[in-house]
């Protein structure tokens, strides 16, 4: 009984810190994969993995930097599954004069750190963008001051003949695009059948905050069928990459509610649907352009 009653406290200050912390971990996560959505997947992998460790969790550490901790590795793995290669650890002695970062961070850094192996991307986020200090970020990433003052030299200076140099756009295939607005016209009609067919029998389905699992065991499209408010779909772009908006009518006036992504397979047919509708945070974190929306 002590020891569920001290689980119950650890898992109550869990979700309060969450509660504080997840808007912040998302966005270091969506800065170090380049992706908001991606971003959001890792931040829920992270959150997992941490309830599952939390019978083992040293009640006298704070939760905050263990969960900042599990967020960044979990961060590292994905870079590392999708074959991004990190840059070996200077040998040499380090400097202990760290260039200074400016009077103001552009907010182009986010995106441009995408350009530094993982160690000096995390380095540089947290410090000019998230502004922790040097022994807080040692920690996070498992290295010394010197190593993060190291890392933060050579992060800078190669972000410093970055910043004039235009982002490459994202490149979408037509046949994917063409996969896009069908699913957009088809949920807009409330042809469920017609979007059905437009996606793999073994599908999988992410509803952040809300369910992990297969397609057809999810119940995705009766859920929307059967709702009462008014939803429609557009084409869209989150921080330039190729996205499907969500827009509820509120008041007369239609309202951005969530981030829809698919994911396509070669032969064009979808293999993944992701819903960020109970995701807010996701919304706030970057550039959200709407097109061919006529209301």
């Amino acid at each position: 009984m002590e020891d569920t009653g001290r689980f119950d406290a650890r898992y109550r200050a869990f979700l309060e810190t969450i509660s504080q912390l997840r808007p912040q971990l998302h966005r270091y996560c969506s800065r170090m994969t380049g992706s908001i959505t991606d971003g959001e997947d890792v931040v829920q992998d992270a959150l997992f993995r941490a309830y599952r460790s939390l019978d083992t969790f040293d009640d006298n550490r704070p939760l905050a930097p263990w969960l900042c901790r599990i967020a960044h590795n979990q961060c590292i793995d994905f870079l590392r599954r999708r074959g991004v290669r990190e840059e070996a650890e200077a040998a040499a002695a380090e400097p202990d004069f760290i260039e200074p970062a400016g009077p103001t961070v552009s907010l182009a850094i986010e995106h441009l750190v995408l350009k530094l192996p993982p160690k000096e991307r995390a380095c540089v986020l947290l410090k000019d963008v998230f502004e922790y200090s040097l022994e807080e970020i040692a920690e996070l990433v498992d290295s010394t001051v010197g190593g993060v003052k190291a890392a933060l030299n050579r992060g800078r200076s190669k972000l410093a003949s970055l910043e004039d140099r235009p982002t490459a756009p994202r490149v979408t295939t037509p046949e994917h695009k063409q996969i896009f607005r069908l699913y957009v016209e088809r949920f807009n009609s409330h042809d469920w059948d017609g979007l059905r067919e437009l996606i793999s029998a073994d599908a999988r389905l992410l509803v952040a905050d809300r369910y992990s699992g297969s397609f057809t065991d999810g119940g995705y499209l009766d859920v929307y069928s059967r709702m009462t408010v008014t939803w429609r779909l557009t084409l869209g772009e989150l921080d330039g990459e190729s996205s499907i908006i969500l827009l509820n009518l509120h008041d007369g006036a239609w309202e951005i509610k969530g981030i829809i992504r698919l994911d396509i397979r070669a032969e064009g047919q979808i293999e993944r649907i992701s819903d960020y509708q109970h995701c807010p945070w996701v919304l706030t974190a970057g550039s959200i352009v709407v097109r061919d929306f006529a209301g």
